[in-house]
This record gives C-alpha cells, sequence and structure tokens, in this order.
C-alpha cells in the first residue's frame, strides 16, 4: 500500500471529520434543526481551538449536514457561514471556554435570526428570542458536551 505523503493525511482525516459531523446531525435530525436544537456534532468544532487544520472539514461538515435541512440552500449558505465564523478563529482564542463562545454567538445570532425571518415560528417569539433559543443549544454543545468529547480525544491521542 502506498503511503500517505503529510498534505493528503490532513485531507482525509478533514473529510472523514465531515463525513462525521454530516452523519451525526442526519442522524440525530430531531435535535438537529428547528428552532430550538442542540447539534451534537457541535461539539466537535472545538477541534478548531486544539488546531487549525480541523477548519475546512468542520465547515465542510456543517455545509453537508445542511443538505437535511427543512430551508435547503438558505441553510447550506448561512449555516455553513456560521459555523466557519465560529471555528475560523478559534486557534488564537487564550483558553477553550472563550472558543466556545465563538460558535455559541456566531450561530445564535446567524441561525437564530435565519430561522426568525423563516420558520413559522409562533407569533410572540421574537428575533431575539430565536437568537436566545439557538444560541442556548449550541452552548449545551460546544460548551458543555465539547469538551468532555475533546478530552475522550485527547485521551486516545486523536488531538
Amino acid at each position: 500500500m502506498k503511503e500517505l505523503h503529510p498534505g493528503e493525511v490532513g485531507l482525509f482525516q478533514n473529510a472523514l471529520l465531515a463525513a462525521i459531523y454530516a452523519v451525526l446531525t442526519l442522524c440525530l435530525a430531531p435535535l438537529s434543526y428547528g428552532p430550538i436544537q442542540v447539534r451534537i456534532s457541535e461539539s466537535l468544532t472545538l477541534l478548531a481551538f486544539y488546531d487549525k487544520r480541523w477548519v475546512p472539514g468542520l465547515t465542510v461538515g456543517c455545509f453537508l449536514s445542511n443538505l437535511g435541512s427543512p430551508f435547503g440552500i438558505t441553510d447550506m449558505v448561512i449555516g455553513t457561514l456560521a459555523t466557519f465564523l465560529g471555528v475560523f478563529p478559534m486557534h488564537w482564542c487564550p483558553n477553550v471556554w472563550v472558543a466556545a463562545l465563538l460558535p455559541v454567538v456566531s450561530n445564535g445570532l446567524l441561525i437564530g435570526g435565519e430561522l426568525y425571518y423563516l420558520a413559522a415560528l409562533p407569533p410572540d417569539l421574537s428575533a431575539g428570542a430565536a437568537m436566545a433559543y439557538i444560541g442556548l443549544g449550541e452552548l449545551i454543545s460546544v460548551a458543555v458536551l465539547g469538551p468532555l468529547v475533546m478530552k475522550v480525544l485527547r485521551k486516545r491521542g486523536i488531538i
């Protein structure tokens, strides 16, 4: 078997990460879409804090997972942008807790705003409330579940 060049390993690892992110999102669809969501796959976004090379896999994984979104192309663009804006600056954060707030804010604002304008939300639900619900789900996934996932991955030598 041919040995992989280091650049090919990175591409393979990012493709695998994108697939894992997308499968987790799609398999857990009832939790992954809608005005109240906790995307378990978003716990993986903290990988970008430990190494910026994970940004492409996380971004592509989000794009692929949004193929299953009821908002179609709009969610593919806005959702992917929200994830990218959350993970791209992570490696500059001073600690994992600050890094975890980046996707909470980016997804809360962008996805919450998207759902407010596109979804048939109850009339008494404001844009701010929609953003808060998405942000809360993201907080659970990234700031609570994320560090636990990262601990397991670090213990196994994956990151």
